[in-house]
């Protein structure tokens, strides 16, 4: 796909207006009620995991900005009698590629607009006044599915900068035997955590990272998906575009108002959907309350 393909792509998955001129929920209007209830009569052993990455508290290649874990009481600064308490302080920066995270749909601007054609200065200096995190404060809760994209091509991961296109998405539906569809919330994998446990950690930056393809965009369009969790940030690194060097995340969040989750941890899942033989699950997370914040990091459970 040339530049010019994408930009005119940008327009042909637009969800501007779907759901009437002031929406700030965009995709997250098809997580209704019934897909709630539908995702709940998929618990059949109350085994829960966890996509979360620890908190990455120190620096490391693709952590130049660690959040801080301070502790203000210990258990060595606290008399010893009597009743006390030890406690922390976090300041944590919740974009980049290191802290699993919740993008809000007022996150990305592409020519000075944010979803649903809200303008850019809607994010001010004291936080978004528009689609901020607070949409989702309710939780997100609905059918969870697992296309291991490593797993269905037989490798243990995907290498660096490898792309992802609209036909791995396929096979790996058909090697899974499930179909994804409207309100499903998508996780993909791409194998970077396992990769990164075995060689070592690396600059996604400067060395590359594996991801979808913008040819992706319409697929997810198409399917109705409400949410898309990445191991890595769902973009391939570099993108190979120079106007839209993130085209998922301007596709995605800016024209079709789908929230993304970045950085989860999906080894843990992968292996419990082999052992099991099942790629779909009730998925829950929800954002810390925020107000006015362009992003939330989540620890997103699947339940089974």
């Amino acid at each position: 796909m040339t530049d010019k393909e994408l930009l005119a792509l940008m327009e042909r998955i637009s969800n501007w207006g779907r759901w009437g001129k002031d929406d700030e929920r965009g995709t997250l209007n098809l997580l209704t009620r019934e897909m709630r209830l539908r995702a709940s009569r998929l618990v059949s052993t109350g085994e829960s995991v966890s996509m979360a990455l620890p908190l990455a508290t120190a620096p490391a290649p693709d952590n130049p900005t660690p959040a801080f874990h301070l502790m203000i009481h210990t258990g060595y600064d606290l008399p010893a009698q009597g009743l006390a308490a030890s406690t922390d302080y976090l300041a944590i920066p919740t974009h980049g590629r290191a802290i699993t995270h919740l993008d809000a749909l007022c996150h990305m601007f592409w020519r000075g607009m944010m979803y649903n054609g809200y303008p850019s200065t809607e994010v001010k200096h004291n936080g978004t006044t528009r689609s901020g995190i607070d949409t989702s404060f309710e939780g997100i809760i609905g059918r969870g599915v697992l296309l291991d994209i490593p797993q269905s091509k037989g490798v243990p991961w995907l290498e660096k900068g490898e792309k992802i296109f609209p036909a791995d998405l396929d096979a790996a539906e058909k090697h899974h035997g499930l179909h994804v569809g409207e309100g499903d919330i998508l996780a993909v994998r791409t194998g970077r955590h396992q990769y990164a446990r075995t060689r070592g950690n690396w600059n996604p930056w400067t060395e590359g990272q594996a991801g979808l393809e913008a040819a992706c965009l319409p697929w997810l369009r198409e399917r109705g998906v409400s949410v898309l969790i990445s191991d890595a940030v769902s973009d391939v690194t570099p993108s190979g575009y120079s106007e839209i060097t993130v085209p998922i995340h301007a596709g995605a969040i800016v024209m079709m108002g789908l929230p993304l989750i970045d950085n989860a941890d999906l080894e843990a899942l992968s292996r419990s959907c082999a052992r099991m033989g099942r790629y779909e699950f009730m998925f829950m997370t929800a954002p810390l309350v925020i107000p006015r914040a362009t992003a939330s990091p989540i620890n997103p459970i699947a339940l089974f």
